[in-house]
């Protein structure tokens, strides 16, 4: 083995992405000099001062290519032809949500080479804790050590995968999710002469309407080039979605037939062969997930609650703050934690029925007067 090979994964100095100026790349910027201390380069076409693709190739140790996802393959073989052999000994990645064509590109270079999907946008927290990151190992030895050290620092639950499987995967966890919810917000939006929005529809929620809508919103309120991308750029959605309207077909003809019969055959292959295919276990523990979230709902719609910020981020802090209410006599019902876009983290707690407006008064302004934290609502 050389030098080379023993020192690199050891010694680098710098990580290049492709696409510096894009969400994704302006979060593993802020990552890679946050939690690996390196330095970071980027070249971004939306960004005039950005480095050079020459300078990327020239100075990088690890490049990571974050761009969109019908530009990304056509973009790492022009990489690949700049670089023309200088990328040996070297690390490239990609962030894309689709693996096979992007990590095929990059193995026709002489890179050690490693595809991740990270299972989220850009997240609000400095790290991916509590999400799934998809990594495809396509070639990878001298750098091993580094990218191990890569998943324990972005702290998600990494998850090992072909570059095939995982598109696979993806036809069904991303694509069939987002395709469904688009399919209901345009019947919901072709609905809405007769019943009105969205917002004349909440009042008549039910837990299940509420989550899905929720999930509508997201997609709608995001960068439509990424959905259009993850439907149109995975060559094995066009048969998932085949499959997802003969299922609907199927159901269409069952209720437009509306006898006994129709009703036996929805109970049987609708329900009871899909209850069996999925399993008892699964079934109860995605069940009680859903029933965690419908209390969590419910908690985040109670009005008898404040939030509060905690300015300092040191261990205790929570602890007098909850004091704070306790020698006030005030009883909690709830207390849930969320961060905002800036990254601070916000406490909301909900208060037992009853409790009493002047004593939460009290114990809110002595919350903003101690300094302990800062009330918002």
């Amino acid at each position: 083995m050389s030098e080379l090979h023993e020192r690199m994964p050891r010694t680098l100095r710098t990580v290049g992405i492709v696409g510096s100026a894009g969400a994704y790349g302006r979060w593993l910027t802020r990552f890679f000099e946050q939690h690996m201390q390196v330095q970071v380069i980027g070249h971004d076409p939306a960004d005039p001062g950005s480095h050079s693709p020459e300078q990327l190739l020239e100075q990088a140790d690890v490049l990571v290519f974050s761009a969109p996802i019908r530009h990304t393959s056509a973009l790492i073989a022009e990489y690949v032809s700049l670089s023309a052999g200088r990328e040996q000994e070297r690390l490239w990645l990609d962030v894309t949500s689709v693996k096979e064509a992007p990590v095929q590109a990059m193995l026709a270079s002489r890179a050690e080479v490693v595809g991740l999907h990270p299972m989220t946008a850009p997240p609000k927290a400095p790290t991916l804790k509590g999400r799934v990151m998809v990594v495809c190992e396509a070639r990878l030895q001298h750098w091993r050590p580094w990218v191990d050290a890569l998943c324990l620092a972005l702290q998600a639950e990494c998850v090992r995968a072909t570059p095939q499987h995982h598109d696979q995967m993806m036809a069904l966890v991303q694509a069939m999710v987002h395709a469904t919810h688009l399919a209901q917000a345009g019947v919901l939006r072709e609905y809405q002469p007769q019943l009105g929005t969205l917002a004349a529809m909440l009042p008549y929620r039910s837990a299940s309407f509420e989550l899905d809508t929720a999930i509508i919103s997201r997609i709608l309120s995001l960068n439509p080039a990424i959905y259009e991308d993850i439907q149109f750029g995975n060559p094995y959605v066009a048969p998932m979605l085949q499959r997802l309207i003969g299922q609907l077909q199927t159901l269409q003809a069952q209720v437009g037939q509306g006898d006994d019969a129709a009703r036996g055959a929805f109970r049987e292959h609708l329900l009871g062969a899909n209850r069996s295919a999925f399993g008892d276990q699964a079934l109860a523990a995605g069940n009680y997930t859903f029933e965690r979230v419908g209390y969590l709902l419910a908690d985040l719609t109670e009005r008898n609650a404040l939030s509060v910020h905690l300015p300092e981020d040191r261990a205790g802090s929570l602890r007098e703050l909850l004091n704070v209410f306790e020698q006030h006599g005030i009883s909690l019902a709830s207390i849930h934690s969320s961060r905002t876009p800036a990254g601070e983290v916000h406490f909301r707690i909900g208060f037992v029925a009853g409790s009493e407006p002047r004593a939460i008064a009290a114990a809110a302004a002595e919350v903003d007067a101690s300094g302990i934290g800062r009330v918002l609502a």
